[in-house]
Formats: C-alpha cells, sequence, structure tokens
C-alpha cells in the first residue's frame, strides 16, 4: 500500500467494528482483499451513513477519493 493517508482511514474502519467496512479493509491492510470489493464496500457505506453527521461521513468520501488511485 503506497499511501498512509489510505492506510490509516482503512484502521480506523477495522476499528469501527462495522463489518460492511470492517471486513473488507482488514483483508486490504493483510494483503489478501480485493481493492474493487473495498471500494463497493465504502461506497455502500457512504450511501447507508455517509451524511449522518459522524466523523467517518468525510473519511468514506475521502477514502474513495485515495481508493482511485491505488
Amino acid at each position: 500500500m503506497k499511501n498512509k493517508e489510505i492506510e490509516k482511514i482503512l484502521v480506523k474502519f477495522v476499528e469501527s467494528g462495522w463489518d460492511l467496512i470492517a471486513v473488507p479493509s482488514r483483508k486490504y491492510l493483510d494483503g489478501t482483499g480485493d481493492l474493487d470489493e473495498l471500494r463497493e464496500a465504502v461506497r455502500q457505506a457512504d450511501a447507508e451513513c455517509g451524511s449522518c453527521g459522524c466523523l467517518f461521513d468525510e473519511l468514506y468520501k475521502k477514502a474513495l477519493v485515495l481508493l482511485e488511485n491505488e
């Protein structure tokens, strides 16, 4: 993984405990995950919860931008 910023965001996703983003984030950090699967999970999380007002709202959007460059 080239980008330390996306790594930090993915660690936060893992720590969230929300399987939707935690599982694909953990796999990607471990080097066993699929980038497209991770992107789709983050897109889905953003669609379901991306405007609730929590700290993750901005992280979903930032992660998607950074993942486009992975």
